[in-house]
């Protein structure tokens, strides 16, 4: 037990390392990316009332006291008041998460019950035409840059089929193609990494034995190598949840979706530093806590891990 309460609690300081290095890339990133004040004010605005703004939005002090500022409001949450909403910034990131949440999770799980069957069946059907055919697809979903996906289908399956609405968010028939267009990438790297643990375990000694001893090719495939293939396959499918939820900026673009991707492309266009930082240090804790769950997962499928 004390072995796995250390092992978690070195995971979880990294986690909180990454965690302080993101905000930190972020807050200087954005003070690179310009003066938000003209924005906000008219060209012929005088300095007096330029000068009140950048003291007002906190843009006059030294760059160490704004990030002594940020890295304290970040621990409490605050992100302070959006520059074009008008309203705190994490009230305005809150209001679009829901939306990227509902696609990434469909696209997810278009992803996991798609890839890993197909996977699986790849391995147990390796080289025949099946297996052939499935690793093909899985090449292009790799290769497809994501935008172009996403117009291709707006093409066939929206403007010539009829099938589906174009863009926004409204009904199931909205979610269907940005999820799709999502899931594609993902969809190739489960596919792929899975047939390659199962190959590499179909391998072993072990099934072998599982085999002359007269056990059924499903037992086989079930009992002892989906089990023992697990650990990369939990690792891929994780890891590709957090950059569903992460890139998921393009599609959101594409598609003209209102998720916190498209909000943190909109609010770097107008130099909304607040948004932008909350939408990004969001993104990060979600992808930073999921690879923290799989690291106790791992923990939990091989006892041997703990020990590293």
């Amino acid at each position: 037990m004390r072995a796995f309460l250390s092992f978690v609690g070195y995971r979880l300081l990294r986690a909180l390392i990454t965690l302080w290095v993101v905000s930190t890339v972020v807050f200087v990133v954005m003070r690179l990316s310009g003066d938000p004040v003209p924005l906000l004010l008219p060209p012929d605005a005088p300095r007096s009332e330029i000068f009140r703004v950048r003291a007002e939005l906190g843009l006059d002090r030294p760059l160490p006291v704004q990030y002594a500022v940020f890295l304290g409001n970040v621990l409490r949450g605050d992100f302070g008041r959006s520059i074009h909403f008008r309203e705190p910034a994490s009230r305005v990131v809150m209001g679009y998460l829901p939306a990227t949440l509902e696609l990434g999770l469909t696209a997810f799980l278009f992803a996991v019950v798609v890839a890993v069957p197909v996977g699986l069946l790849s391995a147990v059907r390796r080289n025949t035409f099946l297996d052939h055919a499935a690793m093909g697809v899985a090449l292009v979903g790799q290769s497809a840059p994501t935008f172009f996906i996403g117009i291709l289908f707006i093409l066939l399956l929206s403007l010539k089929g009829g099938w589906f609405p174009t863009s926004g968010r409204g009904t199931w028939a909205h979610l269907v193609l940005p999820a799709l267009t999502l899931a594609l990438f993902a969809m190739a790297s489960v596919a792929r990494l899975t047939r390659s643990a199962m190959l590499e375990v179909l391998r072993a000694d072990y099934i072998r034995t599982a085999r002359a001893k007269g056990l059924a090719e499903v037992l086989v495939v079930a009992k002892h190598t989906l089990k023992n293939a697990a650990i990369p396959i939990v690792t891929i499918t994780g890891l590709q949840f957090g950059t569903l939820l992460g890139g998921a900026v393009v599609t959101e673009t594409v598609f003209a979706w209102p998720g916190i991707g498209r909000l943190a492309i909109q609010s770097i266009y107008n130099r909304d530093y607040p948004v932008v930082q909350c939408a990004v240090f969001l993104s990060a804790v979600i992808f930073i806590v999921l690879n923290f769950l799989i690291d106790v997962i791992y923990g939990l499928l091989d006892p041997r891990i703990r020990a590293r």
